[in-house]
């Protein structure tokens, strides 16, 4: 039926085009257009016009050629052969169309976003006379070393198993069981399904944010955790390392998949993901790192529609994942260069713009994208989490544009990346002054379970010292640090050490993944040491006489020791002692006079 429907291009405006007698289509129905089928949503209907945003490039497309009804929105199809797979904005494989078109890729090209005659060995777990209901797992495949991909039964299929597949090799488009409702209709539920990318998977109930997403950065887990099914903005000037704190976070967390979308990024930051993930090893199984990872590619020479569609399918991936009962974090790099995309479509449609350009409901498409993270009971009884990282690129570093500032209304975490930090080479370049996280308190129960009972009052104490180190150098730059009490100079100097040696974090060597406890031990004795020597200096104990010893020149580079060498965390603590008992057994013996 949806064949019989067909307009004509009435007006082309790059990636808009306007098309008549478009009465009998419908409001996000995908359409293909002129002789070379370019692929288009229509995403405003007036009478019997219609104006399409368009996936493909428009060049040499001509009024009059047909418009032809799809009769369904834009889709992605979800099954085995996703883990491990380079998608565009729409979804299509990029390494099947390098193989039927070249390089670049052709418009209009079509090819299956999975491979529907893959062979895999399944497992069906179902049986003939069970009853099952949205989210019940039918099957399972093991799709990668890494990843058990259970086959789900779709939303808005249930009832009795009536045939069941046997247990064995089976193509991507077959089906597994078949399932009979009260009506007595059989539906076939295969081990790939369809999903339209911009509706909400559902759920069962959603459930607090109370666990944390560890990330192995200590300046995020020690100072703003995020919490699984939580919502983070990265928003940083050029060069102050946004996608490198993103492919930190997508190698070390304990997200158990990654769907990282390169959102209008430069070609060669995308080349670099795409060939840095396939030689990265997992930290925790050894295994390569693309067995639990996704990457959806769309450059910034890419059609701009598909670029504003390409945070959409990423999240529809993450929901299915987060269906199987999986713990999944999204990256999306950057929502700024999506925002531009809708934009630059806007203005094609002539939208009266709102500040800066952007359309009047940035907000509302921000938050339905962000409001689709979270910890969950899925329909099948299982607990799943998908967490938002979106990178923010502001023109200048300001973060008061539109983008950053309602980003900040949707998202619990911000990590405010500090060009003067990059250009420090302090790197990750997170600024303790202008970052927050709404999830310590709901994830400090846990942290005091499995690091230790008194990790709030510990970042408590490192933000105290934070903030008023920050006080002090305004001083020092005024007048200089020697004029300065030996009360503040110790802050200052126990500042240092927080920067310097927790803080910091290379992205590359033993360092680049710190475990909870290693980074607690290393706050924990630098807030050792500034609580001893303020009992000393209170003594009248010269911070000078402190200072200058190699225990506490040390403190600077634990960080550099490996994270189960506890001899060497407990032989340093011993000589710092040592070192503290010593000075302040001179100082008692010098004021009596012994």
């Amino acid at each position: 039926m949806s064949e019989l429907k067909m307009g004509f291009v009435t007006m082309v405006n790059g990636p808009v085009i306007r098309g008549s007698s478009m009465g009998s289509f419908g409001m996000r129905e995908m359409v293909h257009i002129g002789s070379l089928g370019l692929l288009g949503e229509v995403i405003r209907l007036e009478d019997d016009e219609a104006l399409i945003q368009v996936y493909d490039d428009t060049q040499g497309l001509k009024v009059g050629e047909p418009i032809r009804g799809t009769g369904r929105s834009l889709s992605i199809t979800l099954g085995p052969g996703l883990i491990g797979g380079f998608f565009d904005g729409i979804g299509r494989p990029l390494e099947r169309l390098m193989e039927s078109q070249g390089i670049y890729i052709t418009p209009g090209a079509q090819v299956e976003q999975l491979d529907l005659d893959a062979r895999w060995d399944v497992t069906v777990t179902a049986r003939r006379g069970q009853m099952v209901s949205p989210g019940t797992v039918v099957a399972e495949v093991q799709e990668t070393p890494l990843m058990v991909h259970r086959i789900m039964v779709p939303p808005g299929v249930e009832g009795e198993v009536v045939e069941v597949q046997p247990s064995g090799s089976l193509r991507t488009r077959d089906w597994v069981v078949k399932v009979a409702d009260g009506s007595g209709r059989v539906t076939p539920v295969h081990l790939a399904q369809s999903w339209p990318v911009r509706m909400p998977r559902p759920y069962r109930e959603r459930l607090l944010p109370n666990e944390p997403l560890v990330t192995g950065q200590r300046v995020i887990d020690g100072l703003f955790p995020i919490a699984k099914g939580g919502t983070a903005a990265i928003p940083g000037g050029f060069g102050t390392g946004k996608t490198v704190t993103q492919h930190q976070l997508a190698k070390w967390s304990e997200a158990q998949v990654v769907v990282y979308i390169g959102c209008g990024e430069r070609g060669n930051e995308m080349t670099d993901v795409l060939e840095e993930f396939p030689v990265l090893e997992d930290p925790r199984s050894g295994r390569p790192l693309m067995e639990r990872t996704i990457l959806i590619a769309n450059t910034s020479n890419m059609p701009v529609a598909a670029r504003e569609a390409s945070i959409y399918t990423g999240i529809t991936i993450a929901e299915y994942f987060r269906d199987m009962g999986y713990h999944v974090a999204l990256m999306a790099d950057s929502t700024s260069r999506w925002a531009e995309a809708l934009r630059e479509i806007s203005g094609r449609l002539e939208e009266i713009p709102a500040e800066e350009g952007f359309p009047a409901y940035l907000p509302s498409r921000l938050a339905e994208f962000y409001e689709r993270a979270g910890r969950v009971i899925t329909l099948g009884g299982e607990t799943g989490s998908v967490t938002i990282i979106g990178a923010v690129s502001p023109p200048g570093g300001d973060f008061t544009e539109p983008v950053t500032r309602h980003t900040k209304r949707y998202i619990r975490c911000f990590w405010g990346l500090d060009k003067s930090l990059a250009n420090a080479r302090h790197f990750p370049a997170i600024s303790w002054l202008d970052s927050y996280s709404e999830y310590a308190r709901e994830v400090e129960d846990w942290f005091a379970a499995q690091v230790d009972p008194r990790w709030k009052d510990l970042r408590t104490r490192a933000s105290q010292i934070l903030a008023e180190d920050n006080k002090i150098q305004q001083i020092i730059r005024l007048v200089g640090e020697d004029v300065l009490p030996d009360e503040q100079k110790l802050v200052a100097f126990t500042a240092f050490l927080i920067k310097n040696g927790y803080l910091q974090q290379s992205a590359f060597g033993p360092d680049a993944y710190s475990p909870p406890s290693k980074g607690f031990a290393i706050l924990d004795r630098i807030i050792y040491f500034h609580d001893r020597c303020e009992g000393l200096i209170k003594k009248g104990v010269p911070l000078s006489l402190i200072k200058g010893h190699e225990s506490v020149e040390a403190m600077a580079h634990l960080r550099e020791l490996p994270a189960d060498d506890i001899r060497a965390f407990d032989d340093h603590k011993r000589r710092l002692d040592a070192h503290i008992e010593r000075v302040a057994r001179e100082r008692t013996a010098a004021s009596t006079g012994r």
